[in-house]
Parts: C-alpha cells; sequence; structure tokens
C-alpha cells in the first residue's frame, strides 16, 4: 500500500501522488468527467450568473498566465499546463459536468456490516452481540455474492475519481484508499465501501427492494445464542418429524399449516423429560421452517433476556428450550431478580418488536414462529398461557429418547 501516515497528511502533496500511484498499481483507473449537453444546459438555464462569473474567473485565470510580460511567449504557454492553472479548469469543470454515479440514499431499504468481524476478548464479556454482527456480516457478504459483478465502480479519494476495470473484477479484496460506490441496475443496487477501524471496513448495501435479496442469502441459515457457545450455522435435526409417534405427527401436520397461514404464531409443547420436545422443535425448523425461508435463532438464558429480533430479516424462528425455567412465575422470588419472564412476553405479545419502526433500514412486515418447549406448565407465569400469546399446546406422553 505503500507509505503509511499516522494523522491527516491528506493536503500533503507528496502523500497524495504516493496514494494516487498505490492505486493506479492496483489496477485503478483515473475516472474522467465528460461534458453532457443535457447538464451544461440546465446550469444555463437555471443559474447563468454562476456559470458566467466561474467562465471568466478561468478566461481571467488563462490571460495571467498568457499576459506575463517578463516572460517568453512559450513560457507563458506551458504557464497554462502549470499546477495553479490546471487546478482553476479542473474546478471548471467538474462545476459543468455531472459527478460520477454515487448511491441514491433515497431508498428506504439499508443494510450495512463492518467485516471482518473482531471479537474482544473479555472474561466478562459474552459473545452475543459478537454473534449477531457476524450474521449481518454474512448477509452483506452472501448479497454480493448472490449479485456478481457490478455494473460500475468508482473510488473518490480527496478531489478525485478513480474507476475500477470490470474486466479486472475477481472479488471485493482489492486496494482503495477512499471511499468506493458500485451499482447493480439489474437489482437497482448500490455498495458504498469506507474505512472502519484498523484492518476492517464498512459495506452498505442500499437498495431499493433490498429484503428479497437478504432473504436470499440467509437461507438455511440458523443462529445459536448461548454464552460463549454462540455460532452461525445451520439447523442440525437428527430425528425426522416421521420417525415421532402417529400423534405428535398429526400435531405437526397442524402446526405446518398455521405457519403457512399465520404472520405470527407462537407453539408450547411439554412433558417429561425424554419425550423428544427439542429434537421436534428441531426437526420442524429443519423440515417446515428452513425451506420457507426462515432464520432459526436458538436462544438460552442469558440470550432470551437481550434478544432483538434483527430488523433486516423477513422470516424469523425463535425456540427456546426450558421456558418453564426461563419464563417462570413472576409471584416466585428466583422470577423477580431478572426480566426473562416479561422479555419473553413481550416477544410473543410482538410488542417489543413492532412498538419502533426503524427510521432507516430495511421496512418489512416480519414474520415470526415461536418454538417453546418445557417439561412441565405448573411453574410457567399465567401470563405466558393466557388466550391470545400461545396458539397451540401439545403434551408430548410418549418416551422417544
Amino acid at each position: 500500500m505503500g507509505k503509511r501516515y499516522f494523522g491527516n497528511h491528506g493536503g500533503n502533496p507528496e502523500y497524495r501522488e504516493t496514494q494516487d500511484q498505490d492505486l493506479l498499481r492496483a489496477g485503478w483507473r483515473p475516472l474522467y468527467r465528460q461534458i453532457d449537453p443535457g447538464f451544461l444546459w440546465q446550469i444555463a438555464c437555471n443559474d447563468p450568473l454562476q456559470l458566467t462569473q466561474k467562465a471568466l474567473d478561468v478566461a481571467s485565470d488563462v490571460a495571467d498566465a498568457l499576459g506575463r510580460n517578463e516572460y517568453t511567449w512559450w513560457a507563458n504557454i506551458l504557464n497554462v499546463f502549470s499546477q495553479n492553472t490546471r487546478y482553476e479548469l479542473d474546478e471548471f469543470l467538474d462545476y459543468i459536468t455531472p459527478k460520477p454515479p454515487g448511491p441514491d440514499f433515497q431508498y428506504e431499504d439499508v443494510l450495512s456490516a463492518e467485516t471482518p468481524t473482531i471479537q474482544a476478548v473479555s472474561r466478562n464479556d459474552i459473545p452475543i452481540d459478537c454473534v449477531l454482527n457476524r450474521l449481518q456480516e454474512i448477509a452483506v457478504l452472501k448479497v454480493l455474492e448472490l449479485v456478481k459483478k457490478p455494473d460500475i465502480i468508482t473510488q473518490q479519494y480527496l478531489d478525485r475519481y478513480f474507476y475500477y476495470p470490470q474486466n479486472r473484477f475477481v472479488d471485493w479484496n482489492f486496494q482503495h484508499v477512499g471511499t468506493v460506490s458500485a451499482y447493480w441496475s439489474k437489482y437497482e443496487l448500490w455498495l458504498q465501501i469506507n474505512h472502519s477501524r484498523v484492518g476492517q471496513r464498512r459495506f452498505t448495501l442500499i437498495g431499493k427492494e433490498l429484503g428479497s435479496l437478504v432473504n436470499k442469502a440467509t437461507y438455511n441459515l440458523a443462529v445459536m445464542l448461548s454464552g460463549y457457545n454462540s455460532r452461525v450455522g445451520q439447523v442440525r435435526s437428527q430425528f425426522p418429524i416421521r420417525s415421532f409417534p402417529p400423534d405428535i405427527q398429526s400435531f405437526s401436520d397442524t402446526v405446518q399449516q398455521a405457519i403457512l397461514d399465520s404472520e405470527r404464531l407462537a407453539v408450547l409443547v411439554h412433558g417429561e423429560p425424554g419425550t423428544g420436545k427439542t429434537a421436534w422443535t428441531q426437526a420442524i425448523a429443519k423440515e417446515v421452517l428452513v425451506p420457507l425461508g426462515y432464520v432459526v435463532f436458538i436462544l438460552d438464558h442469558a440470550a432470551v433476556e437481550n434478544f432483538v429480533p434483527p430488523g433486516y430479516l423477513e422470516k424469523i424462528c425463535l425456540i427456546i428450550n426450558e421456558a418453564d425455567n426461563l419464563a417462570q412465575n413472576r409471584a416466585s422470588e428466583v422470577a423477580q431478580q431478572s426480566n426473562k419472564t416479561e422479555h419473553i412476553l413481550s416477544l410473543l405479545d410482538g410488542t417489543l418488536y413492532q412498538s419502533v419502526v426503524d427510521e432507516k433500514g430495511i421496512q418489512t412486515q416480519q414474520k415470526l414462529v415461536i418454538l417453546m418447549t418445557c417439561n412441565t406448565t405448573e411453574r410457567l407465569d399465567p401470563a405466558m398461557l393466557r388466550k391470545g400469546r400461545v396458539d397451540f399446546m401439545y403434551e408430548f406422553i410418549h418416551r422417544f429418547v
């Protein structure tokens, strides 16, 4: 990357020249502004005084460069191409030509992520937030894999524009020192890349209908949020639905139809340990929800208390195991020491994630499925079982494992 400077050296000509040379060696090419008769006509019609003033200023600078009496005529001609005069000419050319295309921030759908995701190591820091950031990074990078080569890649470094030849594009690891923009006309999608922290870059997607691309990019993804075991991966189901007893298979068919018909659904299954409750939730997630495009979150302990469904996902499934240990009766002293019960209730009500609409971000009608298991309903807070919170309850009575 050439010389490295710490601090603001943008105004240093030697630094700028070094960076420009680095960009040229990395494959970038200067992007020259082109005269657009329509754009020039709009300026002439809407701001004739400003256009006249700038034209006179340039003419004056050229006249000064040519009219020096103490130098020969050929020296004066060379002076026209000096750095100072060239700067005035370039400034006038920038004024009368349209800027290269850039991201349209009027689009409502915006999704950004820093890459690579960095997790600070700490004994007291459970990496739940890191995993959610990793999921967002995966979503952004997978969208870029889906859309493939952009139609145009440009970079602005200080007062210069560069473009990256499309035939040289392989991936997004090319060198850049300024702000990079890319555009896909097929998807009406923009990408902006900025340097973030040391060794990190921020990728920002701006699109007209970004939600469908994110839905495709996150297909078959699952997230387990459970302290230091948190990870992003895929759902693993050891037992297929058809391996369960006939009554549970019938119940599974009812749940599947309800998932197809509902925007929000909550299911609670209960029974003694070993009756296959957890295995059933994984089977439903793998065979029903994943094919429908749901991203599966398996929540445990602290994750339940702090989890908010990501707003950029269209379909989310939450699996909460041992709900009787998490959403205990608030009349008990143990339940009063945490707010897990209130948080689970708010997820069931939908109030937590629908009460505030993001000012910026992907605006979608999010579908939510909650699958909960418990050994007994007796320890659950009574509010959990009120009408409108849990749509289906079923008792598992057959010894399964």
